[in-house]
């Protein structure tokens, strides 16, 4: 990637260029014209004015004036203008004047709804300018977000937002949350370096940051790569600024305003056949005529359609839903297909303990204990398990004294090649090293196993067998482990090293998982009733996906991955989209292209998402959907947004949109 031509930089970000994370460090930090001092102030003014600012999620909105205007390239409204025009050509200005005040009172309503959706959306997103630390001119300096440049060294600690995509040319204990644009719910160990085997995919790069993920533990030295829309989220934000497919509604309007006018057309036709063929005056005719084809358009329609949508937008908005695009309650009444995705949506995007097991895979509240000790006595940034574990805990008395009679003597502190961290602690003068950790590791550690009744037995091959063999059930559960284990330690033992980490007594696994919304089961059970079929499309891996299906209530999964879709033609996915009902694995670009699959088998989709990687979904869903905890970016692209964790709402509104479909056929059956 050459950060000197601007048609790469501006170009939307093709994850298949995998120059700048597969090459070596050296010839990327080259080919960025950096050194490890930073760019000088005034070169990162001239990439500054070359590239523009770093502002990948801004989508700019065409001016109030052009907006209203667009309203009326309705075809229905176009008849109806087109219509009283004759009627006033007629002479008959009355009905020109009633025809257009209805059209326009219509038009501003709609107009009005949705400039108060937006701006209740926009107040939502005000926030803080973020800034990060930045080496510029050999020194040190905050910036905000917007002044960074390619080539620029970023300075990453705990805590902090990964301003643009970049290399990691430095890295201690980094770990990552990328859950919002890859759709992962556990953290991502990152780590500076050449890669060893190339990768396609950036998010699969160790070596590589985001923009828009966060740093959970650990620091960084970034070398930016790419800025703005060039990123990857700046990608995902583009999909707005280009037109979406036509949706349920335009196509039914389309469809409903071309048979208007094929029938007024034939009937005027056939009139003025019928008039020349016995010799009828032709201006009276004519008159006759025009005043048949005013007669047949159903002037009334808009404002019908806009004021029945209004009131629904009325009785959501007292549910704490936004309906930014008034259509969209018409689409949720249409809908027959919902695409979801996981984390955030139908998920708490928060990780949760749910059991501690011994090695025979008993409840046991010892191994708690131990996990708990090891995290409460933790130094550093505790990391979503740590916090999971903490928060697990009921800090009673009982407890409190617990912890009160242990005193820490030191700690080896976690490490990617380890990948586990230990504390030493005393009590009543005895040491105990307890370690916490990935099992792999743990179990190869382990040289006995601890039993309910406090006894302990060899390590042997069958043990091995056993534990492995429960590890790998919890995580066909669609859950994560962490290994814990103990060690005896003498007196005088004051310094914990990685070497003390051997001979351990195997204790037994923490389980976590990223719990269901408690609202998500019964609202998709109440859309399927209504006919609606759910289809889940996940970047995180099949058995976490599985499970949480199982969770919800949902059909058992018939599944279909991101490797099965690359492998399938456009005729092979239309057929396969309809039975499928869980997509694992999938890219944002494979989310739209499933998506628009079933729009091209005249299905009426839906989508509901909340990560930057759902944006280009939303954005071509006839409707979509987000949530007020989303990223902006998805917020913008969506036409609904709830404001709470409820997703019962979606059925309300499902209800909604049906009624404002029967108001608008007993309208037209009437006329």
């Amino acid at each position: 990637m050459r950060v000197g031509r601007r048609a790469e930089i501006e170009a939307p970000p093709a994850t298949t260029d995998a120059a700048f994370w597969n090459s070596p460090l050296a010839a990327a930090l080259a080919e960025a014209g950096a050194t490890i001092d930073g760019l000088a102030s005034a070169e990162a003014d001239r990439r500054l004015r070359q590239y523009g600012p770093n502002n990948a999620a801004d989508v700019r909105r065409s001016p109030a004036w052009l907006r209203f205007a667009g309203r009326f390239r309705n075809p229905l409204i176009i008849i109806l203008l087109v219509a009283s025009g004759l009627s006033a050509v007629a002479g008959d200005l009355a009905s020109f004047v009633i025809v257009v005040t209805i059209v326009g009172l219509s038009v501003l309503l709609d107009f009005i709804q949705e400039t108060r959706a937006q701006n209740a959306v926009d107040a939502l997103q005000q926030k803080v300018a973020l800034r990060t630390d930045v080496r510029r001119d050999g020194a040190t300096v905050r910036l905000a977000f917007a002044q960074i440049v390619p080539g620029d060294i970023v300075i990453l600690s705990a805590g902090d937002i990964v301003p643009a995509d970049g290399r990691l040319l430095a890295s201690r204990d980094l770990v990552v949350n990328q859950a919002l644009l890859t759709g992962e719910s556990y953290p991502v160990e990152k780590c500076a370096g050449d890669l060893a085997t190339p990768v396609a995919e950036i998010s699969e790069a160790v070596n590589a940051a985001l923009a828009g993920t966060s740093v959970i533990s650990g620091s960084a030295t970034l070398l930016v790569s790419r800025t703005g829309r060039a990123t990857a989220l700046g990608g995902l934000a583009g999909t707005l600024a280009a037109s979406p497919p036509p949706n349920a509604f335009e196509t039914g309007l389309r469809q409903f305003s071309g048979l208007i006018l094929r029938i007024t057309v034939v009937l005027v036709v056939l009139v003025m056949a019928e008039s020349f063929l016995f010799q009828r005056p032709w201006l009276d005719t004519l008159l006759f005529a025009l005043a048949l084809a005013v007669g047949l358009t159903p002037e009334l329609l808009p404002m019908i359609v806009t004021v029945t949508l209004a009131r629904g937008a009325q009785r959501l908005a007292s549910r704490s839903v936004i309906v930014k695009w008034l259509p969209a309650i018409h689409n949720l009444g249409a809908m027959d297909v919902l695409c979801t995705d996981k984390t955030g949506t139908l998920t708490e995007a928060r990780i949760e303990l749910v059991r501690h097991v011994g090695p025979a895979g008993e409840d046991s509240e010892h191994v708690f204990e131990l996990a708990f000790l090891n995290s409460h006595f933790e130094t550093g940034l505790r990391s979503p398990l740590d916090e999971a574990i903490l928060a697990h805990a009921t800090i009673d008395p009982e407890t409190s004294r617990k912890i009160g009679t242990w005193r820490k003597i030191d700690e080896v502190p976690f490490d990617f090649e380890r990948r586990r961290v230990s504390v030493l602690l005393e009590r009543d003068g005895a040491r105990l090293l307890i370690v916490k950790g990935a099992p792999e590791g743990v179990l190869k550690l382990s040289t006995q196993v601890e039993m309910a009744d406090g006894t302990v037995q060899p390590m042997t091959p069958a043990w091995q067998t056993a534990l492995a063999e429960t590890f790998e059930k919890i995580g066909a559960e669609g859950m994560r482990a962490l290994a814990i284990a103990t060690r005896p330690m003498a007196a005088d033992h004051d310094d914990a090293v990685v070497a003390d980490e051997a001979g351990l007594t195997f204790s037994g696994f923490t389980v976590f998982l990223d719990p269901p919304k408690a609202s998500a089961g019964p609202a998709l059970r109440a859309l399927t009733e209504s006919g609606i079929a759910v289809k889940v499309l996940t970047g995180d891996n099949e058995r976490v996906a599985r499970h949480l299906c199982g969770e919800l209530g949902l059909p058992e999964p018939d599944t279909l991955t991101g490797d099965d879709l690359a492998g399938m033609d456009d005729a092979t996915l239309a057929r396969r989209v309809e039975r499928a009902n869980l997509f694992c694995r999938v890219t944002p670009a494979q989310k739209l292209r499933v998506l628009l699959a079933l729009k091209k088998g005249g299905r009426t989709v839906g989508f509901l998402g909340d990560g930057i990687n759902d944006a280009p979904a939303l954005h071509a869903a006839d409707v979509g959907i987000s949530v007020d905890g989303g990223a902006d970016v998805a917020k913008a692209a969506a036409q609904i947004i709830l404001l709470k964790p409820d997703l019962g709402v979606l059925a309300e509104g499902v209800m909604e949109g049906r009624r404002t479909v029967v108001n608008v056929d007993k309208y037209i059956l009437m006329a």
